[in-house]
């Protein structure tokens, strides 16, 4: 019986070893108060987990979901609990669930902060559309500027995998994007409208744009400059050397 299974996989999942490192103390204070709900005990648990769920999230996205999952059996009514097992299961590639979660957050806390990962999702699992329709979310308009921008990546990225270039340009196009001051996102805007500049064919333009993310990408979290070389060696007006 598909009950008696996911009543053994939660089992499973409670009793998932915690490294020993796991401090719940470490856990956000504000993340920590929102466990106040559940039994000290298991509060404690649940916060061992989330902390090591962060801690494995960039070296090992499975083993991240695994302890995020074994928080959310022990505390899935908990906001912050179905937000961090979204935020690993797209980092482990699993994009239905990381939706699910997601979407299960947004409905106990109300917050939008993670649509830029959901429309993300429905890119991944090869549905445009609906990634548009989240970008549309008029939930988008509490987003912090940093949040904005990356919806507004994505949402060109979807008009990409839809064959449209040049509105993949004007998706990209806005007061961030010629804005004075060089931010955390910079780099990463300029390089996306770099790429969709490229894809629509707009060479010139695209090379001026990629050699301005390689003068500001200091910690080089872009590939800009390799791509610049490229674009000098096909020449003028060589589209495909866009990759």
């Amino acid at each position: 019986m598909a009950g008696d299974r996911l009543a053994e996989q939660r089992r499973a999942e409670r009793s998932l070893p915690l490294p020993d490192d796991a401090d719940p103390r470490r856990l956000d204070l504000e993340v920590r108060r929102g466990l106040r709900s559940l039994s000290a005990a298991t509060a404690d648990r649940v916060a061992a987990h989330l902390v090591a769920a962060g801690r494995a999230l960039d070296e090992d996205p499975a083993r991240a979901l695994a302890h995020a999952r074994a928080a959310r059996a022990l505390g899935g009514r908990v906001g912050a609990v179905r937000e961090a097992v979204g935020v690993a299961a797209y980092h482990a590639g699993e994009y239905a669930e990381a939706i699910a979660e997601l979407r299960a957050a947004r409905r106990i806390t109300g917050s939008p902060e993670h649509l830029p990962l959901l429309a993300d999702c429905e890119r991944a699992l090869g549905r445009p559309d609906r990634a548009l329709q989240v970008a549309r979310d008029p939930g988008a308009s509490g987003l912090d500027q940093a949040a904005r921008v990356e919806l507004k990546i994505v949402a060109s990225g979807a008009r990409r995998d839809l064959g449209q270039a040049e509105a993949a340009v004007l998706a990209l196009q806005g007061l961030e994007l010629t804005a004075a001051t060089v931010t955390d996102w910079t780099p990463r805007l300029w390089y996306a409208y770099a790429d969709a500049l490229l894809a629509a064919g707009r060479v010139d333009e695209a090379r001026q744009w990629f050699l301005a993310v390689v003068t500001t990408d200091e910690d080089d979290t872009t590939d800009a400059a390799e791509r610049l070389a490229a674009l000098a060696v096909a020449g003028p007006n060589d589209p495909e050397s866009g990759g």
